[in-house]
């Protein structure tokens, strides 16, 4: 059930009362551009493609015809790198 406007009011005069201070939490902004977000992004991808390299590369013998196998291999042989060559529109005129 809500509370009244002087139910509310009343819980407020006590937490302002004890001195509770009431936190928010924001998040930060994100004060990059969009092209810096995009090779960010990029970096990141490539990072983890790095990553599912050395999985695939320390996976067992075992394992070597397996559906996590092909997965990682799917993953390792795409060509991220095109991806670092793409010109973004920096906007607003600038692009010219």
């Amino acid at each position: 059930m809500a509370l009244t406007n002087a139910e509310r009011q009343a819980r407020y005069r006590e937490r302002r009362q004890a001195g509770e201070a009431r936190l928010r939490y924001h998040r930060p902004a994100d004060r990059r551009s969009r092209p810096q977000q995009w090779n960010d992004a990029v970096q990141m991808l490539l990072a983890l493609q790095d990553q599912y390299r050395a999985w695939r590369d320390a996976l067992p013998e075992s394992l070597a015809g397996s559906a996590t196998s092909a997965l990682l291999e799917e993953v390792c042989e795409l060509d991220l790198s095109v991806l670092e060559a793409v010109e973004l529109p920096r906007g607003f005129g600038r692009d010219g």
